[in-house]
């Protein structure tokens, strides 16, 4: 027994004992659910995927038909997903953005009026703001005949929201392109203003290079083009409209409920970011001659945001997550379609777990990126 007189052989063993015992749990209910699913008659594994779904989805970014596999159909709730989680995080965070910096104003009233979105938004249940959204379109908003129309080109009824969008023409698919290359730009033109200010302490102009930008290159692309000028205007016909682009009243209210809730976190986030500047660094900026705008974007906000970076992660993570309460609007996201293949096929297992193996994926490479943006703001001290 000189072995067990050894405490780091003791360790070991009791490793040991932990990682066989965690192997035969795992082992034993692997074996139950086989059994339960021999029973049932039910065949484990995911060949199931390659079947016929024989069910409809309501709105898809791929064509997805009935006579279509139950993989093609779980990839369709997938990209809603993602589609939904990446057009709200970014207004999420521009809101959020937004609602934080305006509270702190010197306005009264508009620092009152921030404080209490933030309050109200953030403590009432997402669920109850989701069914509460969705109620106003489909029992408040009017039918299509009767649609409203606030703005041209803009219809709102119970079938949902209805906008004037470009026409298919190769050039207005890369405007978005032209989009993030211009948020690259303005991340250049950030940095040189900042070196510049650190050198000669003029800061450099950072918003209108960004929309020269924007503006050049879209306008030569355009030319390249050959002028298109065509736009695609939603237009009454039957009992529908025609044209434009159509948001269905389950995304809408998805949309919005998880943008208005997530960004009253984020407010509050990008507030006490702001608030852990020092005020000495106000009052330095102000000796050199800037203004408050340049002093917020050139001095507070770039230190503010090692702050605020780590949590807003946070919330981004749990927009992509809170998007699953999508079932209970009907919008046929990843956790719906999944639900409603289990309920045909009965793969339970099999279903729940490329539920969690996609959010979890999700999850990581969201975290991944916005990690290497946190350590690209991070002081680095030498």
């Amino acid at each position: 027994m000189n072995f067990l007189k050894s405490e780091k052989n003791r360790e070991y063993l009791w490793q040991v004992l932990f990682t066989l015992s965690i192997i035969a749990f795992f082992t034993f209910i692997l074996r139950n659910t086989q059994s339960a699913l021999d029973k049932q008659g039910i065949a484990s594994g995911f060949s199931f995927l390659s079947q016929e779904a024989g069910f409809e989805i309501g709105e898809s970014i791929i064509d997805f038909f009935s006579d279509d596999t139950y993989q093609l159909a779980l990839l369709s709730g997938f990209l809603n997903t993602v589609k939904v989680a990446f057009i709200g995080n970014i207004l999420a965070l521009a809101l959020g953005f937004i609602v934080g910096v305006t509270s702190l104003s010197d306005n009264y009233l508009v620092a009152k009026l921030s404080k209490f979105y933030v309050e109200s938004i953030r403590n009432i249940p997402l669920i109850l703001q989701l069914f509460f959204w969705y109620s106003i379109f489909t029992e408040v908003f009017p039918s299509v005949r009767s649609a409203l129309n606030p703005i041209g080109g803009v219809y709102l009824s119970n079938r949902g929201l209805y906008l004037v969008s470009f026409s298919d023409h190769w050039f207005f698919n890369i405007l978005p392109l032209i989009g993030i290359l211009s948020v690259v730009a303005f991340f250049f033109f950030k940095k040189r203003s900042i070196k510049s200010l650190e050198r000669t302490g003029v800061a450099r102009k950072i918003f209108l290079p960004t929309l020269l930008f924007f503006i050049l290159v879209s306008f030569a692309l355009w030319l390249v083009a050959g002028l298109p000028r065509e736009l695609s205007w939603p237009t009454l016909a039957g009992f529908n409209f025609e044209g434009g682009v159509h948001l269905s009243p389950e995304f809408s209210s998805l949309l919005i409920g998880l943008v208005l809730y997530t960004s009253a976190f984020n407010a509050e986030i990008v507030r006490a970011g702001i608030l852990s500047v020092d005020h000495g660094q106000w009052e330095a900026a102000s000796s050199l001659g800037l203004n408050k705008n340049q002093t917020l974007s050139l001095i507070v906000i770039p230190q503010a945001l090692r702050v605020a970076i780590p949590p807003l992660i946070s919330q981004v993570l749990n927009l992509t997550k809170n998007s699953s309460l999508a079932v209970a609007i009907g919008y046929p996201d990843f956790v719906s379609v999944a639900n409603t293949s289990l309920n045909i096929t009965g793969q339970a297992v099999e279903l729940v777990l490329l539920i969690m193996l996609v959010y979890l994926s999700i999850s990581l490479s969201t975290s991944l990126v916005m990690n290497i943006y946190n350590r690209s703001v991070t002081l680095k001290e030498r």
